[in-house]
């Protein structure tokens, strides 16, 4: 049973955008003796880590004039305004909103009067690496680091929840890194394995197309056929002089890529993959299909881009470090993640008391300064329908499913990577399926034929209970509030060892989910070529896709309009209230009535497909118009 995995000690987050926060434990000021670490409750205690054994974490600091920050945000995505696409560099925004070089002495004095070293602060000024023996950080934040094993896995993790030191608590947000517990999932899905389904097949593009017209097995080409990119190719906009960035965790063989652009006919440059191993890099594992793909993906649609892949073990620190990293260098035009998990793993009510939610604001304050600096940010918005918990949790464990959405998704500062069924016929064993237009992705047509075990499985989207709606959806028709009668149970106390319900808020004018969408649905899905899985596999889908190919998009359209076009949110639902839908508008409107086992496709937004989908070109051209 898959569980959210994670330490981050300090006070509850202080981010503006966080609406509230559950009642709970406030790790910092609670004796770490009495409260144990959620994490460890249902593992199998393998006794003391080695005290001699040598630990890296990340203190993630506060952002300073947090209110001007996103005051100037807004300001740099708004037309006409004297800050319009004005972004800073990295040592421009630590200059304004880090710590002072005067404040970042003093916490590293601290660190090393704890018996601490400071290995390195990053160019942003916001997050900083220390190590210490597992003796060290035992005395130095009063708590016990032991080994543990669960779900087939040995972990490392404090027993109790670590204390920050008083002296450290105005500056430091989080403290991650003491865990070494999977702390995200890829988003990835493959065609059901249902009775009288057809397999998928492989089927490359014939010798002058990059595209196979064959659903199962789409690239990158039928994308571009599908979503109006072949227009910007047509005038020379491959993504030249740009980058994309893939933040993951798992590491990947570059060959693969090199080899999946070559086979489906794509002239790339040599040597274009770059690989920073954050925290010392992920494995090649179960993951490593997830980073395959979003390179394929990106660096197909955006064929004469450079692309950096920051790859981060799968831990609280690697997760965070990873997106750090990648905006504190500032190399990346954009970025993507198809990694996450349901935002409200965060809060105290499903942690036994614990509030994690300085997590969310640490994982903000990077999305901040990437959109700062003019960084176009993608995530995928999820597998698991209008119920993202039911992913970890399915309701036949003893769980209840409740309306949830994917983080880091749900955040403000990312677009949100929809996913749709594009058209396509098929016969099955129960019956035959044949979808005429494009529309949310659920496996509901399937269920309709009687299969069984499909629910939820479709394109993540909904309304954050987390986070508020931001200033781009204000006065946009179809914004949802979050449903009531909304919980997450846990009947037979697998968790916690006793029963427990969280009642989700009713009402609440959070964030919507998704914001733009494309095909992910693995029937009408694509081709991946992993050397570790046997080389060309056909079926491959989920929300995992959508987010690289956006990345790519914004390369081509970054080289289009000339500069960094940013954040890309508030230009998109400005041109969707103003520009709108049709053959020679930016977006296509979904509004068959289908769902995502829940929201449904109506006429403008709605949570199941956000906007709707990209005609790029016509999108390029509207947002180079903007400049």
């Amino acid at each position: 049973m898959g569980f959210w995995k994670r330490i981050a000690v300090g006070l509850p987050a202080t981010i503006g955008l966080l609406a509230w926060q559950v009642t709970g434990v406030d790790a910092a000021t609670v004796p770490a003796d009495t409260v144990q670490n959620p994490d460890t409750q249902n593992a199998q205690d393998l006794g003391p880590a080695s005290p001699g054994e040598t630990i890296t974490a990340s203190l993630i600091l506060k952002v300073q004039n947090e209110q001007e920050l996103e005051n100037y945000i807004q300001q740099t995505e708004t037309p006409g305004n004297p800050n319009y696409h004005k972004f800073l560099t990295t040592s421009q925004f630590a200059a304004e909103y880090a710590p002072s070089p005067q404040v970042i002495e003093q916490i590293t004095g601290y660190v090393k009067q704890l018996g601490l070293h400071v290995d390195q602060v990053d160019a942003d000024g916001l997050d900083m690496q220390i190590s210490g023996t597992v003796a060290q950080f035992d005395n130095a934040l009063n708590t016990t680091i032991d080994n543990f094993r669960a779900g087939g896995r040995e972990f490392r993790a404090p027993k109790h929840i670590p204390h920050i030191p008083n002296v450290l608590l105005n500056s430091v947000l989080a403290v991650v890194g003491l865990d070494t517990e999977q702390a995200a999932q890829s988003l990835t899905v493959k065609t059901p394995n249902v009775q009288g389904a057809p397999s998928p097949k492989v089927v490359l593009p014939q010798s002058g197309s990059t595209a196979t017209n064959t659903p199962g097995s789409y690239t990158v080409g039928d994308t571009a056929n599908m979503y109006d990119i072949n227009p910007l190719y047509q005038k020379g906009i491959t993504g030249k002089g740009e980058t994309v960035g893939i933040v993951t965790l798992s590491d990947f063989n570059p060959s693969d890529a090199y080899t999946y652009w070559s086979t489906i006919g794509l002239k790339t440059p040599a040597n274009r993959i770059r690989e920073v191993q954050v925290d010392g890099g992920g494995q090649i594992d179960s993951g490593s299909d997830e980073t395959t793909l979003d390179v394929e993906q990106a660096g197909g649609i955006a064929p004469d881009a450079n692309i950096v892949v920051y790859d981060a073990p799968n831990t609280d620190a690697g997760f965070i470090d990873a997106f750090y990293q990648a905006v504190s260098d500032n190399l990346a035009d954009s970025l993507s993640v198809s990694w996450g998990q349901p935002e409200i793993d965060y809060l105290a009510a499903m942690n036994n008391g614990v509030d994690y939610t300085d997590e969310l604001a640490a994982f903000n304050q990077a999305f901040m300064e990437a959109a700062a600096q003019g960084i176009s940010m993608f995530a995928a918005a999820g597998d698991s329908g209008a119920y993202d918990t039911a992913r970890d949790f399915p309701p036949s464990d003893g769980f209840t499913t409740p309306l949830t959405v994917d983080f880091p998704a749900s955040d403000p500062y990312i677009t949100a990577a929809g996913g749709t069924t594009v058209p396509f016929s098929a016969n099955f064993s129960l019956g035959s399926v044949k979808i005429q237009k494009e529309r949310p992705w659920a496996w509901d047509y399937l269920q309709n034929l009687g299969y069984t075990g499909l629910f939820p499985i479709g394109t993540g989207g909904g309304v954050s209970v987390i986070w508020p709606r931001p200033w781009y959806q204000m006065g946009i028709s179809g914004m949802q509030n979050s449903a009531p009668g909304q919980a997450f149970t846990d009947s037979q106390g697998l968790l916690f060892g006793t029963p427990f319900t969280y009642q989700l808020p009713a009402n609440f004018a959070g964030r919507n989910v998704s914001d733009l969408s494309m095909d992910a649905d693995p029937e009408t899905g694509y081709l991946v070529y992993d050397s570790a899985d046997g080389g060309w596999i056909a079926g491959y889908g989920g929300t995992s896709f959508v987010a690289p190919q956006l990345n790519g998009i914004a390369a081509l359209v970054d080289q289009f309009t000339g500069s960094r076009v940013g954040f890309m949110n508030p230009m998109l639902y400005d041109l969707q209230r103003t520009v709108g839908y049709g053959p020679n508008k930016p977006f296509n409107d979904l509004k068959d009535g289908s769902t995502n086992w829940y929201y449904q496709a109506v006429p403008g937004y709605d949570p199941a497909t956000g906007i709707g989908t990209p005609n790029v070109a016509n999108l390029a051209t509207a947002l180079a118009l903007l400049h």
